[in-house]
This record gives C-alpha cells, sequence and structure tokens, in this order.
C-alpha cells in the first residue's frame, strides 16, 4: 500500500474543503451531481475519442499502481540474480531450470529459459531489450491516458460552467435564483480544475516514475542473465548491477 497517495489526497482535499468553510462557505455547494456528470462523462469521452482500446485497458489496469506499488526491490533482485550465477558455476546452466519454472516474474523467466535453452548472448539481449521497450511504451501509453484526462478535464468543467450559466440566462426574470444559479455554475469549473491538479495528473505522474523503476530492474534482470551466460564471475556481477540501484 503506497500510503504517501492516500495520505497526499487526505490532505489536499481537507485543505481545500476546510477553506471553504473558512471563508463562510456551504460544503453543500460544492456538491453538484449535474456538474459532476458532465465534468466525468465529458472527460472519459474525450479521452476515449483519443485513446485505442487496448491503451485504455492497460490504463484501469495499472491505476492501481498508484495505491498499491507493485514490488520493485532492486537490492532483492541482485541477491537473486547472484545466487542464480553461484548456482550456474557450481551446477551447469541447466541447473537453472528449476528456478525458472519457480518464478513469480514472467520478465525473469523467460530470461532463464532462453539461458537454460542455450540462446547465445546477443540472442537473449536482443530480444530482452525488445520485450523490456515495448512494455515500457505500452505502460507510459497507459500512464498518459491519465495525463490527458487532466489536459481535458479543466476545459470540460469551464463547458460545464457555461451549461450552467445559459440555464441562469433563461432565468433573469427571477433575481432571487440569479446568485444561487451563477454559484452552481461554477461548481463544474471547480471539478475540472480540482480532478485534473488533485488526482488525475499527479497519478499520471506516479505512474511514469514506476513505468521506469519497472524498466530499471528489467534491464538489471537483463544484464544479470547475459552475464550468467558469458560465464561472469557472481562478485564482479553483483558489483555491475549494484550500478543500476542509484538510477531510481
Amino acid at each position: 500500500m503506497d500510503i504517501l497517495s492516500i495520505v497526499g489526497l487526505v490532505i489536499a482535499f481537507v485543505a481545500i474543503l476546510s477553506g471553504s468553510v473558512l471563508e463562510g462557505g456551504h460544503l453543500g455547494h460544492l456538491f453538484q451531481l449535474t456538474a459532476f456528470v458532465i465534468v466525468i462523462g465529458g472527460t472519459i469521452g474525450a479521452v476515449l475519442v483519443q485513446t485505442t482500446l487496448p491503451t485504455f485497458w492497460r490504463s484501469m489496469v495499472i491505476v492501481r499502481w498508484v495505491f498499491v506499488t507493485p514490488q520493485i526491490d532492486l537490492d532483492e533482485t541482485i541477491d537473486k540474480i547472484v545466487n542464480w550465477s553461484q548456482l550456474s558455476r557450481r551446477e551447469g546452466l541447466l541447473a537453472l531450470e528449476n528456478a525458472s519454472e519457480t518464478e513469480t516474474d514472467q520478465f525473469s523467466r523467460k530470461g532463464l529459459q532462453m539461458l537454460v535453452d542455450g540462446n547465445e548472448p546477443e540472442t537473449i539481449r536482443d530480444v530482452m531489450e525488445t520485450e523490456i521497450n515495448t512494455i515500457e511504451h505500452e505502460d507510459m501509453l497507459a500512464a498518459k491516458v491519465f495525463e490527458s484526462m487532466g489536459g481535458y478535464s479543466p476545459t470540460i468543467g469551464i463547458l460545464g460552467a457555461v451549461l450552467g450559466l445559459i440555464h441562469v440566462m433563461n432565468n433573469l426574470a427571477d433575481p432571487e435564483k440569479l446568485g444561487s444559479g451563477i454559484a452552481t455554475a461554477f461548481v463544474a469549473t471547480i471539478y475540472g480544475v480540482g480532478f485534473a491538479n488533485l488526482i488525475l495528473l499527479p497519478m499520471a505522474g506516479k505512474l511514469k516514475t514506476l513505468v521506469k523503476r519497472q524498466s530499471v530492474q528489467f534491464e538489471m534482470t537483463l544484464e544479470g542473465i547475459v552475464s550468467i551466460s558469458e560465464g561472469e564471475n557472481p562478485r564482479s556481477l553483483q558489483a555491475k548491477l549494484q550500478s543500476f540501484v542509484g538510477r531510481t
């Protein structure tokens, strides 16, 4: 569980709502179903026009990373790779077959299987680098879905405000309704700007960071497997892999 995401959202919303109350506002005025439907529905509709279905679906899958961070422990990955290296030096590459069968990470499993199958280091590197680039590209596109939502949301909020003002203009004959009507119209703008800057854009930023960290872990795994294939000493391999830790 990523406690920072939860704490950040709580602090942001508490600060804004408390500020509204301190200014003499009424919280009930900030909750408008119509404005919510316009902003959320319009934002999702706009991003669906822009995005392909696989990318949108992937974005819905990785959004949980904002609150449940994927396991990216580089020190643990180094220990695992060094153990593979020591095992292969003692018993040969075929001894890694059991490790490949029990490995839970699909990327590592694929690399180990290529190693056991006797592929050349260049072949392993080419295949796994291609997979790293593909995964990173797809996940970055998915993260940018929320970035796009953050771009559309304020504009949709303004659109909602204009629609509300049109309704207000139709009631000019009743001055008593003008104040509350205008206030209600601008709630859509608050929703648009708020969703963009408190939720959507921060989520996109965190997802991009996590995608980069995942790529570093994959690159570390790739370098380790290629080094094992080349028969590199476990101590030298460990020192090489340590250089990846500072990149996250």
